[in-house]
Parts: C-alpha cells; sequence; structure tokens
C-alpha cells in the first residue's frame, strides 16, 4: 500500500478516535476567562477588600455594643452591698451589663482607612481586569498559532497529494519510456520530504494544541478543534487616547494614592482623640446559708441596684518613642517609592504603546507584500505544473517551484496573523478590551 494512504489512514482514524469540539477564537477566550484559577482568586481579592470597605465604614459611624452578664458563689469574707460591711458568711451574686463606645474624633483615621479600602477594591478590579487582558492575549496568540498550524496542515496534505500524483505520473511515463528513473527517483524523494513535513507540521500542531489546552484549563473529555476557517479581522483606531484607563497603570496610581492616604493618617496621629462611652449594669445578691435571712426579691434588685454612666474620654499623644516620627518618615518613603513606580509604570506603558503601533505598521506592510508574493507564487506554481506535466521542467525546478509557493503561503498566514494580534494590541491600548473585539 503507498505510503501517503496509510498516513492519511492513521490521520482520520486517531481524528475518530478522538471527536472534536470545533470552538471559535470568542469561545476559547470566554472558556478560558470562566475556568482560570488566577481569575477566581482575584474575584476572591475582590470580595476581601469589599469585606474590608464595609468594615471601615461601619467602624467609622457605629458604635461598639458590649453585653455581660457574671454569676459567682463567694465563701468567704465579703462586702454587703447593702450595708458595706463585712461579713463572713456564703454570698450569692449575679450581675448584667451593657456598655458602647463611639469613637468622636481620631485624626480622620477612620475615614483615611474608609478611602484606603475603597481604593484596596478598585485595585482588586484593576488587578482582576489585567489578569483578565493577559489571559485573553495569550489565548489569542495561542490560537492563531494553532491556526497557522492547522492551515499549513492543510497546504502541506495538497502538496503532499500532487507530490503523490505527480510520482504515479512519472512512474507510467517511465514504463513508456518518457521519463528516465532519475526523475522518478527524484520525485519519490520530493514525495518523502513532504511526507516529512507534514508529519512535522501535524506534530507542531498537537503541540499548539496542548499549548492552547492548558491556557484554557481545558476540562473536557473531546479533544479541542477550532475553526480554520474563520476570518482574522479587527477594526483600526488610527489615534492613541489617553493611557491612564491601562491596568497597569490605573494599578500603581491607586498604589500612589494609598501610599498618600497612609501618610496623611501618620501625620494626623500627633492629634487627639475623642471618644464617648456609656452603659448600664445591674446586680442580685442574697446569702443562701444565713438563717433568718430573706432576700430582696430578684426584679426588685434588678431595679433597684441598677445604675448608668456616660463618659467623654480625651486621649493626647505626649511621647511614645519617636514611634510616630519614625512611622510618618516610612509613610513618606512608601509615598515617594510610590510616586516613581508610577512614573516608571507610565513610561514603560508608552514605550509598549509605541512599540505596538509600530509593529503593527510594520505588520500591514508586510501582510501586503507577502500577499503579493503569494499571488505571483501561485501564479508560477500553476505555470511550472503545466510545464512539468508536458516534461518542459526537470522534477528539481519543479520541486523549487513548489517549495517557493509553499513558504509564500506560509509566509503570508504568518503575517496575516500577526497583523491581527498587533491589531488587537494597539486597540486594547485605546481601551477596547480583547473580548469585545472578538
Amino acid at each position: 500500500m503507498n505510503r501517503t494512504i496509510i498516513i492519511f489512514l492513521f490521520v482520520l482514524f486517531a481524528d475518530f478516535l478522538l471527536a472534536q469540539q470545533i470552538m471559535s477564537l470568542r469561545e476559547c477566550v470566554e472558556y478560558a476567562i470562566e475556568h482560570s484559577v488566577n481569575v477566581e482568586i482575584g474575584r476572591i481579592d475582590i470580595d476581601d477588600a469589599r469585606i474590608a470597605r464595609r468594615e471601615a465604614i461601619l467602624k467609622a459611624f457605629t458604635p461598639t455594643i458590649d453585653a455581660g452578664t457574671y454569676a459567682y458563689l463567694n465563701f468567704g469574707r465579703s462586702v454587703d452591698p447593702e450595708t458595706n460591711t463585712y461579713l463572713s458568711t456564703t454570698s450569692f451574686n449575679n450581675g448584667y451589663s451593657v456598655s458602647g463606645n463611639i469613637v468622636l474624633f481620631n485624626g480622620f483615621s477612620a475615614v483615611n482607612n474608609i478611602k484606603i479600602s475603597k481604593i484596596a477594591m478598585k485595585m482588586g478590579v484593576t488587578q482582576e481586569q489585567q489578569i483578565v487582558d493577559e489571559l485573553c492575549l495569550a489565548v489569542i496568540e495561542a490560537y492563531c498559532n494553532m491556526a497557522y498550524f492547522s492551515r499549513m496542515v492543510e497546504v502541506v496534505s495538497e502538496q503532499v497529494k500532487t507530490a503523490s500524483d505527480n510520482l504515479l505520473l512519472a512512474q507510467r511515463k517511465e514504463q513508456l519510456g518518457q521519463k528516465s528513473y532519475a526523475d522518478v527517483v527524484q520525485l519519490e524523494a520530493e514525495l518523502a520530504e513532504r511526507e516529512y513535513q507534514y508529519i512535522t507540521m501535524k506534530n507542531q500542531l498537537n503541540d499548539a494544541i496542548l499549548m492552547l489546552e492548558d491556557l484554557m484549563l481545558w476540562e473536557e473529555r473531546t479533544c479541542l478543534s477550532i475553526q480554520t476557517s474563520q476570518t482574522f479581522q479587527t477594526y483600526l483606531i488610527d489615534s492613541i487616547v489617553e493611557i491612564t484607563h491601562h491596568p497597569a497603570v490605573a494599578l500603581a496610581e491607586y498604589k500612589m494614592q494609598n501610599a498618600k492616604t497612609e501618610l496623611n493618617t501618620a501625620r494626623w496621629r500627633f492629634a487627639p482623640s475623642l471618644s464617648l462611652s456609656g452603659g448600664w449594669s445591674t446586680s442580685y445578691y442574697t446569702y443562701p446559708n444565713t438563717n433568718g435571712y430573706v432576700a430582696t426579691p430578684y426584679a426588685q434588685q434588678f431595679v433597684n441596684n441598677g445604675g448608668e454612666y456616660v463618659q467623654l474620654s480625651l486621649s493626647i499623644p505626649i511621647y511614645d518613642g519617636l514611634s510616630r516620627y519614625s512611622n510618618i518618615a516610612r509613610k513618606k518613603n512608601a509615598y515617594r517609592r510610590a510616586e516613581a513606580e508610577y512614573r516608571r509604570t507610565l513610561q514603560e506603558v508608552e514605550s509598549e504603546v509605541e512599540r505596538a503601533v509600530q509593529d503593527r505598521e510594520g505588520s500591514i506592510v508586510a501582510m501586503k507584500q507577502a500577499d503579493r508574493r503569494v499571488k505571483a507564487q501561485k501564479e508560477a506554481y500553476n505555470i511550472n505544473t503545466k510545464k512539468f506535466e508536458q516534461g518542459l521542467i526537470s522534477p528539481l525546478e519543479f520541486k523549487t517551484s513548489s517549495d517557493n509557493y509553499l513558504n509564500a503561503q506560509a509566509e503570508y498566514l504568518n503575517a496575516t496573523l500577526k497583523y491581527f494580534i498587533k491589531t488587537c494590541v494597539v486597540n486594547y491600548y485605546n481601551g477596547v478590551n480583547y473580548l469585545e473585539q472578538l
């Protein structure tokens, strides 16, 4: 049996064993986002930040309330609550209390904590968006890589079929004396080379599938397959808008704002703090082992022994080992560091934007040139195919023409996918996320 037929039967049998689920680029990206562990962790962090913000708000505007009770037996010397004299008899005591406290002023620490928690929640949302954007770009690149090798497998398989047909034709002509043995051997070598290219492309395609499945955390039992007929097109945005909306820049800005707020909090710790507290308590007592003693009824003691208090406290910091001054110095350094990191991030993103625009412009020129080349090589290949069938060119010349056409197709496909990716990146820097472009 011909080796080409064996290869094709093997491929068809493998595809039959693994039922493939065909997915578009957008479906792959959505699946990756839905199953991403990093995205799930980011959402948990956002939930923690939301809880911290709620806690800061409640701590700033609501009092703390405590309630307590106690009950004990005293077997030794004790003071009679009614007469204030010492007794040496067993007594039973039971009490209840409720107290509350609210901070009226603490150097705007509570307000600053609310600001910090609010910024932390924004940072969590921005970090999650950054993780999603990085995952989207990685899936797009892996998808395009898989699309490239899928298309190249189809192209090389056509080359294998053409080489096989040419070999059969040459073998018949050799039997008729129209072709030499050397020509047949040359065509056999070309067929072997095409089969080798096909197997290589198939292996690279399998690697690309595994890479895409790893990024997507593919959990299905079916083998992943993509729409090879999908057209990779996106819209162009000529001018670059403000890049402050970029997640990396926004995250650095949030860190700078957070550091500034913490510095203000440290400075206000030199201010006095004022708090208001109040409470109510009552108690019950009796002497269970005292003969002739009749305790006041429980309900009456509960009312008679009740008492309330209101307390206004003012705390003025004087000296604490210069810890406040040291804390301000550290917060100043943290703010300066965050400010420097913000400027550095801004410069890095600006450089990335310029590089992305240059890459997109370069990919446009490369794609147009590759398109012209593939059209020219296709025309040359069709002409040389007819010449070869008529015996006007040698197998070596025909192989050269076939190689040139194959390389032109590969370069055009690569340029098209590269242009698509670079355009997506430029649009992303203009504020359009990757999912909206698909």
